[in-house]
């Protein structure tokens, strides 16, 4: 029984950063403009996760772009700041981003 408990507690803490994450870009205003699967006024996150597939610093990318915004790779519509996202928090999203298929 405690085997089964233990698997159950594991599963809910591996679960639980997705639901984290999606929530925090919730909070972070970021679903004002963006969104999992299709485009809004930015790229679908999925469509950021297939652009940065395979590259080794895509994280690190995306976290710098989430903090200091950015222009010119989904076109001319500029990505502003966000000062209130952390950069402990833009490397969360960053990394939740790239797993969205």
């Amino acid at each position: 029984m405690k085997k089964i408990a233990l698997i159950a507690a594991l599963a809910a803490v591996v679960a639980a950063p997705a639901f984290a994450n999606a929530d925090l870009a919730q909070k972070k205003s970021c679903m004002a403009c963006h969104a999992t699967d299709k485009k809004l006024v930015g790229p679908a996150y999925k469509d950021v996760a297939a652009k940065y597939a395979g590259q080794k610093d895509a994280a690190a990318k995306l976290a710098t772009k989430i903090q200091k915004g950015g222009v010119g790779v989904w076109g001319q519509i500029p990505m502003p700041a966000n000062p209130a996202v952390s950069a402990d928090e833009a490397k969360q999203l960053a990394a939740w981003v790239l797993t969205i298929k």
